[in-house]
Formats: structure tokens, C-alpha cells, sequence
């Protein structure tokens, strides 16, 4: 092999599909990451908040290395010691009868599909093959043919098609649009209760429990993608609680693996997870005993509360922290807990070009579309690693 180093190797034998920042992470302990000179940097993406509670938190990894020693994959052929006690966790952290358990946030999307189209046939009694799904503009959640083709972005979508049919896209935010499409075939809405990679867009105050109203009101499943949102990112377990709402159907997936393993899942009750029964759905590695202990960890650390209330208050000093940017550079700041999206000003640097600055300094975070930078730190971040990220921000954004 000609070439050694790992940035030249991923780009002669790796598929293209990102643009990642030009850094080598090597290691990672809490709110920190080291690259391969030895340089340490601040992590403020959290992998997507799928590292909510640090690198290499000691509990997560002593879970993980514990199970590591006993039995690491047997498929649901058979039964395991360890999932039963996930699932019965999970399952009273989100106040549900039934969790089943996936790898990634996409897989628990197309699963929540699957199950709402099989609900609307079986309980609601659309006829077959008409059920529909009202999905909103400005969404992400995940990148197979099915999810991207009620895609709005067209880089998500352009050459992907024919797509799968049955969904109706609307505004986010807009109650008016949401009775308007909802229809006697509608089976489900599939909402986050906080647009992410749309650069955290929070909606309007009260929005969260018109859209369970409307959904009480024509029989029609509430499932919230929480992958990105859920498990104290927003300072409540559920971005959802917020508004002391509770969807049919919760979809976990990131944050639920602890930065170990990938581990996803969908919970809700007996009426809505029942349509499944054996041979009709499945993961050889779905609920796996790696994922079921690092799992089980992460839900018995969010039991306590602790993580929550140390978002918020984190997410109030980000917040004020935000608010000393200077407001000719920026045009807007969305905080939700401890995350956060930065609009940059028209005539000022892209979003790009101010994370690559950032990195140079010691900060790392993402751009999502062209003008904002996406704020996610690890919880266990402290206050005095917010404010060393906003004087770096700074820097960034003046150049």
C-alpha cells in the first residue's frame, strides 16, 4: 500500500458521501478530542449528539467492556440476558408498553412507517395501499430512498428516485396547513419537535400540542423523531416534554448508544407495536448484547434527571454566552437547551468557512446549508468550555 497516512487512505478508498473538516481525531475523553499531532480541540457537534454524555463516559465503557467479556451477538433467534432489562428501562423512561430496538435513526424511522402504514390498514381501516403520512419541510430523518424522497432538500434527493409514494409535505410551524392535510387516509404525522440539521429550528410556542390535538382529533398516530432531540439535549428527556406532550410513538436512536455502539429504537404502546408480529420485521443486530447493556446504561443515567437540569442550565449560560456575538455579523440564534443554531449574516463568511477557522483555533463544530453553525456540546461540558468556544466563535466569525 502506497499511501499511510489516514486522510490520503479514506480519500483513495472511501466512498466521497461527506465533507468532513480537515482534522484526524485520534482520541476523546469528555467535552475533548485529540488528532493525531496532538492537538486538542473542543467539541461542540457531539457527533450529532450522539455523544451526550461525554467520550468515553466511564460508566458507558465499563458497560460495553463488561458485556464485551460475556457474549457480544446472538440475533434474535435467540434470547439474551441482556435485553429484556433495555427494554423494560426504555420502556418506562418513555411512559410506553413496548420498545423495538434497531441500529441507526433511520432504521427506527422506517420502522415508525412500517408500523403506522400497518395501523392505518388494521385499526383505522384505510383501505389497503392508500395510507398517508404528513411529513414537514425542513425535515431530516435519514438517508434511504424511502426517508430522502420526502426529502426538501434536493441534495438529499436529486438521482435517487423513483421514491417511495404516500407522504405530504407541509411548513413546519403552520397548525392551519397541518388540519388542511390531514385527510381520512392519513395514518400518521412524523415530526420533530425540533428541526436539527435545519439548523435547530425550534417551533412556535403551543405548536407541539396543536399537533397532538389534531392528531386526537382525526385518529391519526403522533410520532416524534427524537433521534437527534431526546435524551436531555433540549433539558428534558424528550424535546416533546416541553410542552408536556406525548406522542403515540417516540423514535430514540444517537445519544441512546452512548458514542459506543449504534443503537436505536422505537417506543410505544400495545395498540401501535402490536401490528408487528413474528417475520415482519427485524435486525440481525438490532438489540444486540453490546447495544442492550450500553443502552441499558444511558437509560438508568437519565433516570436520575441529573442530565436534564444540567442542560438547561448549561443551555442558559450558552445562550447568554450567544448573546455577546456581534449581532452585525449574526442575523439570528436559536437555543433549545443545551443546542443551538448560528445564522450568519449575508456578505460575511459561509458557515464552512467559519468552522474551518474555528478548528484551526481549537473549536470544533458543523455548518449546516450555507450560513449556520450548528452548536451541540457533550452535557458535561462546564461553563468556563462554553465561554473558551464562544472567544474562539468569535475569532471564527471576524476572521
Amino acid at each position: 500500500m502506497e499511501a499511510t497516512d489516514p486522510t490520503a487512505l479514506e480519500d483513495r478508498y472511501g466512498a466521497h458521501n461527506y465533507h468532513p473538516l480537515p482534522v484526524v481525531l485520534a482520541e476523546g475523553e469528555g467535552a475533548w478530542v485529540t488528532d493525531t499531532d496532538g492537538n486538542r480541540y473542543l467539541d461542540w457537534l457531539a457527533a450529532y449528539s450522539a455523544v451526550n454524555f461525554g467520550h468515553r463516559h466511564p460508566r458507558l465503557i465499563a458497560a460495553a467492556k463488561a458485556q464485551l467479556d460475556r457474549l457480544t451477538l446472538a440475533s434474535r433467534a435467540f434470547r439474551t440476558d441482556a435485553l429484556g432489562p433495555f427494554l423494560a428501562g426504555l420502556a418506562e423512561l418513555c411512559g410506553k408498553d413496548a420498545v423495538l430496538p434497531m441500529n441507526t435513526g433511520a432504521e427506527a424511522v422506517e420502522t415508525a412507517i412500517k408500523a403506522a402504514r400497518k395501523w392505518g390498514y388494521t385499526k383505522k381501516g384505510i383501505p389497503a395501499h392508500r395510507a398517508r403520512i404528513v411529513v414537514f419541510d425542513g425535515n431530516f430523518h435519514g438517508r434511504t430512498t424511502t426517508i430522502v424522497g420526502f426529502s426538501s432538500d434536493p441534495g438529499s434527493r436529486e438521482g435517487f428516485g423513483p421514491f417511495t409514494p404516500g407522504f405530504d409535505s407541509i411548513p413546519y410551524g403552520d397548525i392551519d396547513a397541518l388540519h388542511a392535510a390531514i385527510g381520512p387516509d392519513t395514518a400518521a404525522v412524523l415530526i420533530e419537535p425540533v428541526q436539527g440539521e435545519a439548523g435547530v429550528i425550534v417551533p412556535p410556542a403551543g405548536y407541539l400540542r396543536a399537533v397532538r390535538a389534531a392528531c386526537d382529533q382525526s385518529n391519526v398516530l403522533m410520532i416524534a423523531d427524537e433521534i437527534q432531540s431526546g435524551l436531555a439535549r433540549t433539558g428534558h428527556t424528550f424535546a416533546c416534554d416541553r410542552e408536556d406532550v406525548v406522542p403515540d410513538v417516540y423514535l430514540l436512536g444517537k445519544a441512546l448508544g452512548g458514542g459506543v455502539v449504534p443503537v436505536s429504537a422505537v417506543a410505544a404502546d400495545r395498540e401501535v407495536m402490536d401490528v408487528f408480529t413474528p417475520g415482519t420485521h427485524g435486525s440481525t443486530f438490532g438489540g444486540n448484547p453490546v447495544a442492550a447493556a450500553v443502552g441499558a446504561e444511558v437509560v438508568a443515567m437519565l433516570a436520575t434527571g441529573e442530565w436534564q437540569a444540567r442542560a438547561r442550565d448549561l443551555g442558559k449560560h450558552l445562550e447568554e454566552a450567544l448573546a455577546t456575538l456581534d449581532p452585525s455579523a449574526v442575523d439570528a440564534v436559536r437555543v433549545c437547551g443545551l443546542w443551538a443554531g448560528v445564522d450568519l449574516a449575508d456578505g460575511g463568511p459561509s458557515a464552512r468557512e467559519v468552522c474551518e477557522r474555528a478548528a484551526r483555533l481549537g473549536l470544533l463544530c458543523k455548518e449546516t446549508h450555507e450560513k449556520t453553525v450548528r452548536i451541540a456540546p457533550p452535557l458535561v461540558i462546564e461553563p468556563e468550555e462554553i465561554d473558551r468556544g464562544i472567544a474562539i466563535l468569535k475569532r471564527a466569525i471576524e476572521g
